[in-house]
Parts: structure tokens; C-alpha cells; sequence
């Protein structure tokens, strides 16, 4: 039979246009549903801007592996599109004797995952690097980096609309049926609903991942993770960045933990922290400003006081609860729902962003193998 479009991706924040993209790469005309009036208004638009280089993540995991190959790959779409980055690199301190053993567990496993040029730091080393930073030793990540990741999504909507394709805003998926001789019908919501058939069917919508594969008939609701959000909040410094690398203290449980940032913009950048929350509340306590201020200055003792202000907060949208170990994440194919010409992605947060253009490569691969 005859399709309105090849592939359908439901959610136009950058997993979901990098999905979009590298199937119109393959030559197949792509329409992409966006519920927000903009692309990128989700997790994609409340995040950190940080090119990860990948060096936490359990050796094999696919966000080893995405990361890698994402930032690679990141990188050389961003010089190619003029998208604004800096890859400026970071440091992971170790504050005192007690986190060494952790940093250098981290230089470990980021050595088996295939990060490149990672150097051990001594305390002096690393405040040669950057003074002002209290550091007892320090593993420099030189491939890490900052970018404008509005305009990478706008790139992206751009090659997706090269090739023919569609991103439609303001549309959100409402549901989807398999056909019986292959395929989807799909119902699109808005103002200008429609209902609309497609071969392919890729469901990237971060937080409302679980909602979205529960309205495509068929998909066993067993074989839907649990999602939870982590929101994250931001706080800004009024003054001068004191560093120009990013400024990593060792991970926190189920998060990076608060790091510094100097965006691109120049201005300092602090966050974010973890609190599970049960709604989309995206509000920021300035009372927080002294709690984050205490953590800071861990690697940061000169950090003036009430130099803090409240920036902004996202969610991310999890797979583990508080205290639970951090999962994977999750692409779901035909061998975990039984569903032909389906992807349905759960967990996509850190390093999302970062593997976007990798995770958007695998997706395309799972659907068009055969």
C-alpha cells in the first residue's frame, strides 16, 4: 500500500530531529510532530549545552557508546552548519585526598570507553590551568565542550527540510494503530488535525514518552519503563566567570551533580542539582543559592557571597527513582514490543543531547536493516 509519508517521528527536540534527519538521509520523506508552538521547547531547551566527551558511562552501555560517537559526530555538524560551540574542556576535581580514588576510577572508565587525549592532573597543574580552583588532583577531558543548541535543532529542521520533509509545530500525536498490511495510521491533534498514515513510526518525546507509547494500540503496556523527573535548577553568577574550562566535581548519585559552565554568552553558569518532583514545575528557590553556594566552593573557595542569582530549571525525564540505580538508556524495537516499523525511546537524558546525532543513526538503522 500506498503511505502519506515513509517515517513519522513524534517529538522535534534534538533526538527527535536527529532521528528525523538521518532518515531523510536514507532517502525517505519524513514528517516530524511537534505538540510545542516552537522545536525544542522540552528537555531540550533546559539542559547544561554541554558536549559531553563520555566518560562516566558503564563500558558497552549504548550511552558509552552514543556519547563517543555522538560527540564526534556533533562536532563536525556544528563546524560544518556554523553552529556557535566552544570545545573548551573540562576538568574533573578531586577537591580533597577522598576524591581521588573516584577521579581516577573515572579516567578508568573513560580510557575503555575510547575518550580521547585525557590527561592526569596534579593539584598544581590543574590551578596552573585555571588559578582560583581548589583541586587536590584533576583529570582533564580535552573533547569536552559548550554549544548553541537551539541552533543545532534549527540545522537540523533545516536538513530535514532539504530533502522534502516536515516538521509541523503545534501537532500533537494523539494516537497511532497498526495497519494490517504494515504501517500506522496516525491521529494528529491542533488546530490543524489530521489523520495520516506512515511505514515508520519513531516516538522521541522525552517526558511524555510513556504517555505517547501508550496510545499506540498494540504496544504491551508491561513493556513500558517507568518514568520519573529529575528536575534540575540553575544558578547564574553576577560577575566575572572565573574559569574558562567546565568544572566537574565527581558524579552524585543518578546525576552529574552541580557543575560550572562559562556559556557562550561569557556569564558563569552553575547547576544542575537532582530533586525528584512529580509535575513539570519549572520555578528555581532562591533559598537554594546558599545550598549551592556551600557546594561550589568546594572547588571555588572564592566565590563572593549573594553572587548567586536564580537562573532557570529543566527535568529531566528519568528511568529510575530516588536511590535506584541509573539505567541505560532504552530503544525500543519489534523485539521488545512486537510491533513492526516501530521505535519507541525511553530515558533519553544525559547525555542525550550530546548522542543525538548518534542515537538518531541507530533509530534509522533499526527501521530501514531489513
Amino acid at each position: 500500500m500506498s503511505f502519506d509519508f515513509d517515517a513519522t517521528v513524534v517529538g522535534a527536540g534534538a533526538v527527535g530531529l536527529a532521528c528525523g534527519r538521518a532518515l531523510a538521509r536514507r532517502g525517505l520523506s519524513v514528517l516530524v510532530l511537534e505538540s510545542e508552538p516552537h522545536i525544542g521547547q522540552g528537555v531540550s531547551s533546559r539542559n547544561s549545552e554541554v558536549i559531553h566527551g563520555g566518560l562516566y558511562y558503564p563500558t558497552g552501555s549504548l550511552k558509552a557508546r552514543f556519547c563517543v560517537e555522538g560527540r564526534r559526530a556533533l562536532y563536525a555538524f556544528l563546524d560544518s552548519h556554523k553552529v556557535d560551540h566552544r570545545k573548551c574542556g573540562k576538568l574533573v576535581v578531586a577537591t580533597d585526598e577522598a576524591e581521588v580514588g573516584r577521579i581516577e576510577a573515572i579516567f578508568r572508565q573513560a580510557t575503555t570507553n575510547g575518550v580521547e587525549g585525557l590527561e592526569h592532573l596534579t593539584g598544581p597543574q590543574a590551578r596552573a590551568l585555571e588559578p582560583g580552583l581548589n583541586a587536590h588532583a584533576a583529570m582533564l577531558s580535552p573533547e569536552s565542550g559548550v554549544f548553541d543548541s537551539h541552533g543545532y535543532m534549527l540545522a537540523l529542521e533545516g536538513e530535514i527540510g532539504a530533502t522534502g520533509g516536515s516538521v509541523v509545530v503545534s501537532t500533537p500525536f494523539e494516537r497511532a494503530e497498526p495497519l494490517s498490511g504494515g504501517g500506522f495510521r496516525i491521529v494528529a491533534g491542533g488546530e490543524g488535525g489530521a489523520t495520516l498514515t506512515s511505514r515508520l513510526l519513531v516516538t522521541a518525546p522525552g517526558l511524555s514518552a510513556q504517555a505517547v507509547a501508550a496510545r499506540i494500540e498494540g504496544y504491551p503496556v508491561e513493556r513500558i519503563p517507568k518514568g520519573h523527573f529529575g528536575k534540575g535548577v540553575y544558578f547564574r553568577l553576577t560577575g566575572k566567570a572565573p574559569f574558562e574550562r567546565l568544572i566537574y566535581p565527581p558524579p552524585i548519585a543518578g546525576a552529574l551533580g552541580t557543575h560550572y559552565r562559562k556559556d557562550l554568552g561569557g556569564q558563569a553558569v552553575f547547576g544542575p542539582d537532582l530533586m525528584f518532583v512529580e509535575s513539570e514545575d519549572y520555578s528555581v528557590d532562591p533559598a537554594k543559592a546558599e545550598v549551592f553556594a556551600g557546594y561550589i566552593r568546594r572547588f571555588w573557595p572564592g566565590l563572593p557571597v549573594g553572587a548567586l542569582t536564580p537562573d532557570y530549571a529543566g527535568i529531566r525525564p528519568k528511568l529510575h527513582g530516588l536511590g535506584e540505580d541509573q539505567p541505560d538508556f532504552q530503544l525500543h524495537g519489534r523485539e521488545v514490543h512486537g510491533l513492526n516499523g516501530l521505535v519507541a525511546l525511553f530515558g533519553i537524558e544525559s547525555p542525550g543531547l550530546t548522542s543525538s546525532l548518534a542515537i538518531g543513526e541507530a533509530v534509522s538503522e533499526m527501521l530501514t536493516h531489513d
